[in-house]
């Protein structure tokens, strides 16, 4: 199998070889869970749902690195670092199919829990992970040292002018002071958002009649990802936005779009996500927020949580009960609630709102706080699309965009690790050589390029399906689920490479891992994620 690596004619044979085979272990996998839970319900097989919406996500990954990989070749950009990258991910992902999946550090499913076997076609991938194959790689890798993509990313030339554009961004406005902002906590200074408005993020994909750039999802993945590479604060900048115009555009009146997308584009108005509530996490639910008529207007009370970017910002989207008979989802509303910007000092001038702020080991930038709305007043053309009880759906509706940008961002961040760690490895001298020789480090950096890849492919396919208007919440939310990871285990092997510097709050590394952890419990934790795939194939499965 050493050859497998070396020889991509042979290596692409088997990989499609493959791909009936993964899409029949999926469709296996979903059968046996639907069996399990026929009667008590996915809830009391938990584990076996999270491991089949794990085994799910795999085989659609190595699927995405299949296509990847072909249209590569079709274009004739299909090179030695590319062959090695695919023979690796090939090779590790049937393995891990086969020998338990990592659903965290302490959580491993294998596919024996639901009695079936890896098939043959699987099974002669496993080999092409070797140490020849992620020394070659590393080797390549010091050569191009410092590109966008260890690998062609398979994405257009329009899309990769898009991203060297903000690429430089990053790299001249964000990276030199990133730090900084995170160790003093600051917020993010308002020259650089300015700039982003200027550079078109706040509107990359709101419509040109509304203002904004009329972009698609891979294009707003390219963004995400090299501002998330220089700091996912500035990242997730354009999350406020990219929801808040969601919203607006799939839920709202037009009087609505006309007044708030042009604003939101522009960066005029910046938007936060004012949802969570305190016990509440992802069962929104149990949302107990009132919104109660009073005239024409609507008064909002409650308490809510974890909101980013909340004092220096001017729009609130708001989830409030406005049918108190109910304790679900059904009587839950959308508001679009205007408030006062912050200052630095004075981050919530408005009467009506106090907020405090929650401290955070990373993600930081934006801050993030606890709100208490206290008859907080909104005109009646607040109300989103102007119907009561519509607010759940309206917010289900921006899962898929959220989630997409969200695995992007991961990708980022896994990105800003590799950078970190490469050049690390590469100037530490230990025993004589750099780190970067020592197979258990060259191993690291491999399999860091390697995973990224697999996790860009697979948001970049769902990416495509949402800008192709198909349905894409279970492919959004394999992405989420797998990038999450993929950066989390990238700034972790990250630290390990940099010792005991790593450990160091001087070195960036150490802000790249409190910023990678985020990313497996916000828009949807991990666990929560894998259930919601695993209920989504089931119902695919049962249709």
């Amino acid at each position: 199998m050493k050859d497998l690596a070396q020889t991509p004619d042979a290596l692409l044979s088997k990989g499609r070889a493959a791909v009936p085979a993964l899409r029949e272990l999926r469709a296996d996998a979903v059968a046996k869970l639907a069996e399990m839970s026929a009667e008590a319900g996915v809830d009391a097989v938990q584990y076996a749902a999270h491991g089949t919406g794990w085994v799910a996500t795999y085989c659609e990954a190595l699927e995405q690195m299949v296509a990847w990989a072909e249209r590569l070749e079709r274009a004739g950009a299909f090179g030695e670092i590319e062959n090695l990258i695919l023979a690796i991910a090939l090779g590790e992902y049937a393995a891990q199919l086969q020998g338990g999946i990592p659903m965290s550090q302490g959580e491993i499913f294998r596919i024996a829990e639901l009695d079936l076997t890896l098939p043959e076609p699987i099974a002669t991938l496993i080999g092409s992970n070797t140490d020849a194959a992620r020394q070659r790689l590393v080797t390549l890798m010091i050569e191009r040292q410092g590109v966008a993509s260890y690998g062609a990313t398979g994405l257009d030339e329009e899309f990769e002018m898009i991203r060297e554009q903000f690429r430089r961004f990053a790299e001249n406005r964000v990276l030199p002071d990133a730090h900084e902002w995170h160790l003093k906590d600051a917020l993010i200074p308002m020259e650089i958002i300015e700039e982003m408005s200027e550079m078109g993020v706040f509107g990359l994909t709101i419509p040109e009649e509304h203002g904004g750039f009329g972009l698609g999802k891979t294009a707003m993945c390219v963004v995400s990802e090299e501002l998330s590479r220089g700091y996912i604060g500035v990242g997730s900048l354009g999350t406020r936005s990219e929801i808040a115009a969601e919203l607006i555009l799939c839920g709202g009146t037009d009087a609505q779009k006309a007044e708030w997308l042009p604003k939101i584009a522009s960066g005029e108005t910046l938007p936060t996500a004012v949802f969570t509530e305190p016990n509440t996490g992802s069962d929104l639910g149990a949302l107990k927020t009132r919104a109660v008529r009073d005239g024409d207007d609507w008064v909002l009370r409650g308490n809510k949580t974890w909101i980013t970017h909340g004092g220096r910002t001017d729009l609130m989207t708001v989830l409030a009960r406005t049918d108190p008979a109910t304790d679900n989802y059904a009587g839950l509303s959308m508001f679009l609630a205007p408030k006062t910007r912050g200052t630095d000092a004075e981050p919530f001038p408005d009467a009506t709102i106090a907020g405090g702020e929650i401290e955070v080991l990373g993600y930081r930038g934006m801050k993030e706080y606890t709100l208490a709305l206290d008859d907080h007043r909104v005109g009646g053309d607040a109300l989103l699309g102007g119907k009561e009880g519509q607010g759940f759906r309206q917010l289900m509706r921006t899962f898929e965009s959220a989630r997409i940008q969200t695995a992007a961002r991961a990708i980022g961040v896994a990105q800003n690790a590799l950078d970190l760690s490469l050049q690390y490895a590469l100037d530490r001298i230990a025993f004589g050589a750099p780190l970067a020789e020592k197979p258990r480090v060259y191993a690291k950096l491999a399999m860091m390029a390697v995973e990224i890849m697999v996790a860009r492919q697979l948001t970049y396919f769902s990416a495509r399906e949402k800008d192709a208007e198909r349905r894409c919440d279970l492919e959004a939310g394999m992405a989420k689920l797998l990038g999450a990871r993929v950066a989390w285990a990238a700034a972790d092997n990250g630290v390990q490479i940099h010792g005991g510097n790593g450990f160091a709050m001087e070195y960036p590394i150490s802000r790249v891992l409190c910023d990678a952890r985020i990313l497996n419990i916000f828009e949807g934790a991990a666990e929560i994620q894998a259930h919601v795939i695993a209920r989504r194939l089931i119902d695919t499965h049962q249709k």
